[in-house]
């Protein structure tokens, strides 16, 4: 049938333009879908869904009541929080935070000394960023910085003293030799191949070993103003000694947890791979220290730490009341770690391993280049669970005498100055913010990086 005959049929119809595309039902996407897919999707569903809505709508308006509206956000002492002092309800007493804020950052570090507590946690903030920013250039300077250099001078601007100075001075003259040496290697041959020509081809053959120093003049450089101005300002405001015992607040929770969760990492992976090594003496070793420290609770470690390792070492060595619950976390992080990694190293498939053998490629070679990338990868989620656990962990150092974050809410809570009854919950109230907020940040990165690394896996 040809289109004349159709279009002179008595009661053909063609549609010669496409209609408009509509929008779905609302019952099968939509807000509407949605609710029903997920909050409403069964009878146990929607009994929970209804539970939960009960229990916001009967406790979040008197949460709000109590931390907002009714919340006291300015006062110097407890009359500003009292209710017959001020005339009307009183909730949360925040000017008693913002009163004791300070205290809660450092603790009883000196005043005139937390300029030093102030550089350190601007570098940290700044290796954090240069790690997990994936732009950020110089990515092996930011490591260097971040596991080298921050260490350093943390340990010289915290604890300070003449031996600390001292150990300044140290490294300053050192990087100025590493300087110099890397000057002389860098103009030294380029002098003499213009003045000397030819021959000194045969004295350059024996340079390229040399040549490998010029990779690490950047490094250089970072450790030379870094360690440059600290000496600066050592030399112009002094580095007098401050005891770990007046360190607390947030400077000692952030060092517990980056401590546990920098040497947890490289000790997990280490024993992960002693525990499926095939040699017996080294397996052994590695399951014995992992089922011991997982059978344990971790305040029997802070104690163990605290009680056995001045045992261990002479008197003059002893290890400081910090270093000593230091220890215990990171060794105690580095079990659970290493399952975790052991793990992931069980889900790659022999085939990698055989591959990797195939290219000529030795253990070591093997395993970082092949198998333990893929396996990291694996197991991040579990990675990071175990970082925020060791994070929230941090305030059982109190035990062992160590004045963390929530040891500090806790120590003002007694303070006559701001007894009022809703002192307690407001203290509380701000621990739980401060550490949902950096756990949070913590969840939240490790998705982002889990979902770049699986990018070229999705199907």
């Amino acid at each position: 049938m040809t289109d004349a005959t159709i279009e002179n049929a008595p009661y053909a119809f063609v549609r010669k333009e496409t209609l408009p595309q509509e929008s779905p039902p609302l019952s099968v996407a939509g807000p509407l879908a949605w609710i029903r897919a997920n909050l409403f999707s069964g009878p146990v569903n929607s009994l929970m869904t209804l539970v939960c809505v009960y229990i916001v709508v009967t406790s979040v308006p008197d949460l709000v009541r109590f931390y907002l509206i009714d919340a006291v956000w300015s006062g110097a002492n407890r009359d500003a929080c009292l209710a017959d002092k001020v005339g009307r309800p009183v909730g949360a007493c925040w000017a008693y935070i913002a009163d004791r804020f300070q205290y809660f950052i450092y603790g009883s570090y000196p005043i005139p000394q937390r300029w030093r507590v102030n550089i350190v946690f601007a570098m940290f903030a700044l290796g954090i960023v240069w790690l997990l920013w994936d732009r950020m250039p110089l990515k092996k300077v930011g490591f260097f910085f971040f596991f080298v250099l921050l260490p350093i001078s943390a340990y010289l601007l915290l604890l300070g003293g003449p031996a600390a100075e001292g150990f300044l001075r140290t490294l300053l003259i050192l990087t100025f030799a590493l300087m110099a040496i890397y000057l002389v290697l860098s103009f030294v041959p380029g002098l003499a191949r213009f003045w000397i020509g030819p021959a000194f081809l045969a004295v350059e053959e024996a340079l390229p070993p040399w040549k490998r120093f010029y990779r690490v003049k950047r490094l250089i450089l970072l450790s030379l103003v870094v360690l440059g101005v600290i000496a600066i300002l050592a030399d112009s405001a002094g580095l007098p000694r401050v005891d770990t015992g007046l360190w607390g607040g947030m400077v000692v929770t952030f060092l517990i947890s980056a401590v546990g969760i920098v040497f947890s990492l490289p000790l997990g992976v280490m024993l992960a791979l002693g525990r499926r090594s095939r040699l017996p003496i080294i397996q052994f070793l590695s399951v014995v220290f992992i089922e011991f420290v997982r059978g344990v609770p971790l305040i029997t470690v802070l104690f163990m730490a605290n009680t056995m390792l001045p045992l261990f070492v002479p008197q003059e060595y002893s290890p400081d009341r910090l270093l000593r619950p230091l220890v215990g976390v990171a060794l105690f992080a580095a079990a659970y770690m290493a399952e975790v990694i052991r793990g992931g190293l069980q889900a790659i498939p022999k085939g990698q391993y055989e591959g990797a053998m195939s290219l000529g490629l030795g253990y070591w070679s093997m395993m970082r280049l092949i198998i333990l990338p893929q396996a990291l990868r694996i197991v991040i989620p579990g990675i990071v669970n175990t970082f925020i656990g060791l994070f929230k962990d941090s305030t059982l150092v109190t035990i062992v005498g160590i004045f963390d974050f929530l040891r500090t809410i806790e120590a003002t809570l007694v303070d006559p100055t701001w007894a009022t009854p809703t002192t307690r919950a407001t203290g509380y109230a701000f621990a739980a913010v401060f550490y949902f907020l950096c756990c949070w940040g913590m969840s939240r990165y490790s998705i982002a990086v889990e979902q770049r690394l699986a990018a070229g896996q999705r199907r």
